[in-house]
């Protein structure tokens, strides 16, 4: 069973960190790239960041450029996204996702909030 499970989610005070974590199971992680989407509050789902399968490649939003890092620890199926300078214009729930090599490999994980308020 496929699982995508995110946690560290929560409120911080503008110009603060969090770090968001999502543990995968029931596939093989490190065939796979994962990506970081969010949705705020009557928005679409923006992707914002990636790293590839071997942690060679990283791409960010140009919104959060500087002030998040992806990583990903293949030995523990663990990606995570480090999130510093926060805004309040970054709150959102985020998702994290998983795509493999064939269209079906897709999974997305349940999401966790995070607020960014004084």
């Amino acid at each position: 069973q496929v699982q995508l499970v995110e946690s560290g989610g929560g409120l911080a005070q503008p110009g603060g960190s969090l770090r968001l974590s999502c543990a995968a199971s029931g596939f093989t992680f490190s065939r796979y790239r994962m990506s970081w989407f969010r949705q705020g509050t009557g928005n679409g789902r923006d992707l914002v960041a990636t790293i590839s399968s071997t942690d060679e490649h990283k791409t960010y939003n140009d919104s959060v450029k500087g002030r998040f890092t992806i990583s990903r620890d293949n030995a523990k199926n663990t990606v995570y996204l480090q999130m510093n300078r926060l805004k309040p214009e970054d709150t959102a729930v985020y998702y994290c996702h998983a795509r493999g090599f064939f269209a079906s490999e897709v999974h997305w994980g349940q999401g966790t909030q995070v607020t960014v308020s004084s």
